[in-house]
């Protein structure tokens, strides 16, 4: 088992990529505190994988709030001794909209998830890596958006902000072996499209000939083996890149 008796935090962990990352780690013998909003999807989830050999505990909170990710670095803490993996999943979409047409709202919901969330979880988790003096290890899921427009203005910036926060956290805490990297991935069989609702059509109609090049969409469990890589000591040298898993939409 590639992650026998590691302490993890997983966001975003009641569907998707999330709810697969999860399911693997445990599988790999990781302990896992599995955050999400949806209480009782996180309640299914758990018991599901009570057989494991790594324990589920659920954590119901809401990652744009920063009490709620200072509350499941301390549940991991408490609960495994230690924390050795943070793994920022949790993100939505924006509705296309290109920049004429951002709503105040929906820039606060985006960032509010995508990078304060992320930030907050970061800033909490490295001075338990530091006081812990054995390094750390943190995964923040972002999108080949955050390198090509697929998707909004808004949506784009805040996967981009991550990505640079992210090589940021790795440059500094180098000598500190507190390991940071990012999970771009393309397009994935998960929720989060559905979840958007009605797309701004001015908008949609504009990166339409991007999203036409998209490959065969991937699925759930890809995100979770390259999480796997990255959160296990196979990855003891890698830190600060963000890794497209995509189908080579990228490339183009």
């Amino acid at each position: 088992m590639k992650l026998s008796g590691k302490s993890v935090v997983v966001t975003g962990a009641s569907s998707g990529m999330g709810k697969a990352i999860v399911e693997l780690f445990a599988k790999e013998g990781a302990n896992v505190v599995a955050v999400a909003r949806r209480a009782e999807r996180l309640a299914s989830l758990a018991e599901s994988l009570k057989d494991e050999k790594g324990k589920v505990v659920v954590f119901a909170g809401d990652v744009s709030k920063k009490e709620d990710n200072e509350a499941m670095i301390d549940l991991a803490v408490k609960e495994f001794g230690k924390l050795d993996v943070l793994v920022n999943n949790a993100g939505v979409m924006d509705d296309m909209a290109t920049m004429a047409n951002v709503s105040d709202e929906k820039y606060d919901y985006v960032f509010g998830i995508n990078v304060y969330g992320p930030m907050c979880a970061m800033r909490k988790a490295c001075p338990v890596f530091l006081a812990q003096g054995n390094g750390g290890n943190i995964i923040n899921v972002s999108s080949v958006g955050s390198m090509h427009q697929a998707a909004g203005a808004v949506y784009c910036a805040s996967k981009a902000s991550l990505n640079a926060m992210s090589k940021n956290t790795a440059w500094a805490y180098m000598k500190e072996g507190i390991r940071c990297n990012v999970i771009a991935p393309g397009g994935i069989a998960t929720e989060i499209s559905s979840a958007m609702g009605m797309p701004n059509m001015d908008g949609y109609m504009r990166v339409k000939p991007v999203q036409s090049l998209a490959p065969e969409m991937g699925q759930a469990s890809d995100i979770a083996n390259a999480a796997l890589y990255l959160a296990s000591d196979d990855s003891k040298y890698v830190s600060g890149i963000v890794m497209p898993v995509d189908g080579g939409w990228i490339s183009f």
